[in-house]
């Protein structure tokens, strides 16, 4: 439990002077809550005093002992809310730092990372359980820490009247430890099984509500939720079981400290009956145990709790340190934007994508992709993006390695296109923005113009303030390619990827679309994965991949001169287009 603890204090860094700060606060408010016990006691025993005519009681000690009960009372509170200011902060203020490391983190890694892990189980170390350490962290510090320098001040005060009392306290905190120690093993082996868990649940809950609309479409309700009802039933059943072996060590340890408590009165009134102890003390000393125990009783609770902060942290500092993609990388500045492949393959874990792929795209000039579905052609994109890193061989960007730069300088100087658009739920005029934080509201206009979105956006009630819920879902996919273009537009990169951009789109769309690339790619470096003779015939040069290797390569006039897959796959695209439905 030490180590767990000292491993949170070193979590949170910079924040360690206010938490230590907090400790000194605690010990002087626990100070405070044993005084009026001590005062009553004394005030107790200045009655008795009267009473047998030992010595008179003036008013005068009267008064004094109310002032330094009241001073002790406002004492406590004082330095109880100084604590909550200083302490009971960190945790938010921690937690709020560490998603924005790992949200720096999780933009330099390389996307085979989110391969690797889920993204249910990536979301719900984000949020659940860095919501847990945000509550529970700082909190179970307080809890164990301070609740044991609240019980050790009033031994302190207990030792300075009888010190075998102070023993007897002593003793019932060590058997208590005992307990607390085997809680301690119980919640170490359950804590990864509660995690498990929890991931479970989440994961299976997003899939079930993204596959909504296809289980919608089956009508297979009852298949599509098995996973989650078992996702539910499991974390019941984890939840449960952890419960029952906690249980009976808690019990102990409250048992421990129930009975040291009785322990302490039983002495008191042995020595009281002896001649060795006064009544005012007794009195003390019942008053001390009744209430010294009562801040290390909730510490069995802490126990579990820790655990799973450990168990937790050990995720979260998974993803901090996963290594970045550009590591290495170094602050470059690109002028040129030529691109050159040299002898590139790449592979998903152990399946070759990408083999032994050499070409060049020069500065200015348009190079289409082509080929079958699984053939490496958006994998070439993401590997000049920087998404992944090449298994062998370089890609250069004006001469420049990209494996050599940081991946900021690397991706201001790229602009993509999606098939598939993703729009913030932020305003229209905040989804073009993007491409540009550093824009005129003029300038976004004027991008919005050239992407031929202008008009259907001033027909919306709200306009460029519209905000866009559920990633767009209002808009048809025609009006949030625009909206991507516009955002492409308005970043101005020299380098252009456009990756089945007008894929799927009826021919009015289409054609504006066109019209908006066209303004996009002017004299830019542009590589376009398309399958449409219309977006493909005007290329500078077209490359056509078949099983991640480049098997033909020209204009079009040239390849369709040629036979072979490239006019094959003309011949195809143009009967598909010329189909229609026969009765």
């Amino acid at each position: 439990m030490i180590k767990i603890m000292m491993r949170i204090i070193q979590w949170i860094g910079p924040y360690k002077k206010r938490l230590y700060l907090g400790f000194i606060l605690s010990f002087l408010q626990s100070i405070c809550i044993a005084l009026p016990i001590v005062i009553t006691a004394h005030g107790l025993q200045m009655m008795l005093d009267d009473y047998y005519g030992k010595n008179a009681l003036e008013i005068d000690a009267i008064w004094l002992l109310l002032l330094l009960l009241l001073l002790a009372i406002v004492g406590r509170f004082i330095f109880a809310y100084l604590k909550a200011c200083y302490q009971e902060s960190i945790g938010y203020e921690i937690t709020a730092d560490h998603r924005i490391k790992m949200g720096h983190t999780l933009k330099r890694v390389s996307l085979g990372f989110f391969q690797q892990h889920r993204i249910g189980d990536i979301n719900s170390t984000v949020t659940t359980d860095l919501s847990f350490f945000e509550m529970m962290g700082i909190k179970m510090i307080d809890v164990v820490i301070n609740g044991y320098i609240l019980t050790f001040t009033m031994i302190l005060f207990l030792s300075f009247y009888q010190p075998i009392m102070a023993l007897v306290a002593i003793s019932g905190i060590v058997v208590s430890s005992i307990f607390l120690r085997l809680l301690q093993r119980h919640s170490r082996k359950n804590a990864s099984f509660h995690q498990q868990s929890q991931h479970q649940l989440v994961s299976a809950t997003l899939e079930y509500l993204r596959g909504m609309s296809v289980i919608k479409n089956f009508n297979q309700e009852g298949i599509a939720s098995r996973n989650i009802q078992d996702a539910f039933r499991n974390s019941k059943q984890v939840n449960i079981t952890i419960q029952k072996g906690f249980g009976v060590f808690n019990v102990g340890h409250r048992l421990a400290l129930k009975l040291a408590s009785i322990l302490l009165v039983c002495v008191a009134c042995y020595l009281v009956m002896n001649g060795e102890m006064t009544l005012a003390d007794m009195f003390l000393i019942t008053l001390f145990s009744f209430v010294m125990f009562d801040s290390i009783e909730p510490i069995s609770d802490a126990t579990h709790v820790l655990e799973t902060i450990n168990h937790t942290l050990n995720k979260l500092e998974a993803i901090e340190n996963t290594t970045y993609i550009d590591e290495e990388g170094q602050d470059t500045e690109l002028t040129q934007f030529a691109i050159h492949f040299d002898q590139v393959s790449f592979a998903y874990d152990e399946r070759p994508i990408i083999q032994d792929v050499s070409f060049t795209v020069k500065e200015g000039t348009t190079t289409a992709i082509v080929g079958p579905s699984g053939s490496g052609k958006t994998t070439l994109c993401n590997l000049i993006a920087r998404f992944y890193d090449v298994d062998s061989g370089a890609i250069s960007i004006g001469g420049t390695n990209i494996r050599s730069m940081q991946l900021n300088n690397l991706l201001s100087s790229i602009s993509m296109v999606f098939q598939k658009v993703y729009l913030f739920n932020e305003t229209i005029y905040n989804n073009i923005l993007f491409g540009n934080p550093n824009a005129s509201r003029d300038d976004v206009i004027e991008a919005a113009k050239k992407a031929q979105c202008h008009d259907f956006i001033m027909s919306l009630e709200y306009g460029y303030d519209t905000v866009l819920s559920d990633a767009g879902s209002s808009l048809s996919g025609g009006e949030k390619q625009r909206i991507s273009i516009a955002r492409a537009i308005l970043k101005n990169a020299p380098i252009i990827i456009l990756d089945e951009a007008t894929a799927s789109l009826d021919p009015e769309n289409e054609t504006l679309i066109q019209a908006a690339l066209e303004k996009l790619i002017q004299g830019k470096t542009t590589i376009i994965i398309a399958h449409r003779l219309a977006t493909i015939q005007n290329a500078n040069q077209i490359i056509v991949l078949e099983d991640g290797q480049i098997i033909q390569q020209g204009t079009h006039h040239s390849l369709m001169k040629e036979k072979g897959v490239y006019r094959r796959f003309i011949d195809i695209r143009q009967a598909a287009e010329n189909w229609n439905l026969t009765t």
